[in-house]
């Protein structure tokens, strides 16, 4: 089963390699710069999931969530949170917003996109 993927992150580099690791996972993946058009393209795309950065220029991760979860359609969407934020209360914070997993960076290549699958499913698919 193809899953996509809409990945919002400002990091040219991370975002980059964060690709890599979902394609290589069979995700096909829509990148984004910023979450200025995050809610337009999750109604266009249809994505199974939204990779968000927290720290990010004008639109941080948090603001960016409310407004996914503000909007009817993509509401649905389940957003991981990819952050450098480590502190105590961060992962809880992400929670509390919204986020139905947070991933710390730098991220594990190796056990990073079975990261992201972790919260689909297992019965998905299943034949």
């Amino acid at each position: 089963m193809t899953r996509k993927a809409v990945l919002i992150e400002d990091n040219a580099n991370n975002r980059y390699l964060l690709t890599v690791l979902l394609r290589h996972a069979g995700f096909t993946v829509v990148e984004l710069p910023d979450g200025k058009e995050a809610v337009q393209t999750v109604r266009r795309e249809a994505p199974d999931v939204i990779l968000l950065d927290i720290q990010m220029p004008d639109m941080d991760g948090y603001e960016v969530a409310a407004a996914l979860k503000g909007d009817p359609v993509a509401a649905s969407v389940p957003i991981v949170g990819v952050s450098s934020f480590a502190m105590p209360g961060d992962r809880e914070r992400a929670l509390r917003s919204g986020f139905a997993t947070y991933l710390e960076k730098p991220v594990d290549p190796e056990r990073f996109a079975a990261s992201v699958l972790s919260i689909f499913d297992p019965r998905e698919g299943a034949e």
